[in-house]
């Protein structure tokens, strides 16, 4: 228990405090939408694939732009980008917040408030993990990244529950207002936020965005472990997240439930999303481990399999929970071990990366898990998932492995 310290240690920088409140905020408002949202286009299609196409079209954006994003958060200050990329969502927002409640809500309507949510979230995503270090320096970073996922966990508690009490009694529309109010709390936290100076913190001038882009892509190649995490969160970030095409569709054919026993699953793991994110904070000075960077990406994906062959709501949710616990672990780790291996001039090149392979492979994995869903059942869908984790993690395993014995002679 000698790495044990305080798990909410990176609070005492007042920068982080209003940020992680602001976004604390921000996180129930988005989990709120992300449970209506799909919700909403399986009730306008009844098709398992054209929900999936919803949640491709939203991280669409993020595969094909984040190369060009990551030059741009190293030019220019990622406070000034994050009060451009949190606004726009706003206003996207309250446009579909206004077509619900008028009823005037169409499919078409949710792919291109879908397709713009994601061209903001290109930007915003991997500028929000490259700001985190301007707010607590190096010695407190990985502990602020893990209680950075705690926000996104807490939310994934409170707002799947709320979301689905709302759309029960209210209707879908309370959830896209309460989202487009949301993104208000980001905005005055930053208002607030006075980011420190890094030393070496920005791109060279001179060189075109092909070049910078170029720069970043040969640092990572020559880094083993910048490389090595990256791959294996290419396959998690295809494979595991795909909860928003698998869960309503298996809460409605497999569990015979409504939108309410929906949010409550996603409260689940939420839950156990939450502790996974705490453990990490708590560990945090002793530095990302090999064991979770390497072995849980393989745990995440037998869960996925077992959730496969639940039929019990509880059953269904503890899994969830568990899976949750493992699949942050991985994420906060794994975040924390490309930020501590990169030098300040290149962050916001590989946080684009990371979010190109961890977001922009969600496309792919949404229409893979639809298409399995749509041709076959909702089981066939988690466990084509989970078997492809578990498949292509063997390899990289295994080549891993040979590189250190190779190393060492």
């Amino acid at each position: 228990m000698a790495n044990l310290n305080n798990p909410f240690i990176s609070l005492r920088h007042k920068n982080f405090r209003y940020y992680w409140f602001g976004m604390c905020i921000s996180q129930i408002g988005t989990w709120m939408q992300n449970i209506a949202q799909p919700l909403l286009a399986y009730k306008l299609t009844d098709s398992p694939f054209l929900l999936g196409l919803v949640g491709a079209l939203q991280f669409l954006p993020v595969l094909l732009f984040s190369l060009f994003a990551g030059v741009i958060i190293d030019r220019f200050p990622k406070k000034k980008l994050l009060i451009i990329t949190q606004s726009a969502s706003m206003l996207i927002t309250l446009i579909l917040a206004i077509l619900a409640f008028t009823g005037e809500i169409r499919y078409w309507h949710l792919i291109i408030m879908a397709s713009a949510i994601g061209m903001a979230n290109t930007l915003d995503m991997p500028a929000r993990q490259s700001f985190v270090i301007e707010l607590v320096g190096k010695e407190d970073l990985m502990n602020a990244i893990a209680l950075n996922s705690t926000v996104f966990n807490i939310s994934r508690i409170i707002g799947p529950a709320i979301a689905g009490i709302l759309m029960e009694y209210s209707g879908v529309a309370f959830c896209f207002f309460a989202n487009a109010i949301s993104f208000g709390a980001v905005l005055i936290s930053l208002f607030f936020i006075k980011p420190q100076k890094l030393e070496n913190g920005e791109v060279e001038k001179g060189k075109t965005i092909f070049q910078n882009i170029g720069e970043g892509l040969r640092y990572i190649l020559r880094s083993e472990i910048l490389f090595s995490t990256i791959i294996i969160m290419a396959i998690v970030g295809t494979f595991a997240p795909n909860f928003s095409v698998l869960i309503p569709v298996f809460t409605s054919k497999i569990l015979h439930m409504k939108e309410a026993g929906f949010g409550y699953l996603m409260s689940f793991m939420g839950v156990g999303s939450l502790f996974g994110a705490v453990y990490v904070a708590a560990f945090s000075r002793s530095g990302p481990k090999r064991i979770i960077l390497r072995i849980v990406p393989v745990a995440v994906g037998l869960l996925l399999i077992l959730i496969a062959f639940t039929d019990k709501f509880i059953l269904t949710g503890l899994v969830l929970a568990i899976t949750g616990f493992f699949f942050v672990m991985f994420s906060s780790s794994s975040n924390s071990a490309l930020q501590l291996n990169t030098d300040n001039e290149y962050r916001g090149r590989v946080m684009s990366i990371y979010t190109l392979v961890f977001a922009g492979s969600t496309p792919i994995g949404n229409l893979f898990a639809g298409a399995m869903t749509q041709f076959y059942n909702a089981r066939i869908g988690f466990v084509s998932c989970g078997a492809a984790i578990v498949v292509l993690m063997i390899p990289i395993l295994i080549l891993l492995k040979g590189a250190r014995l190779f190393a060492k002679q």
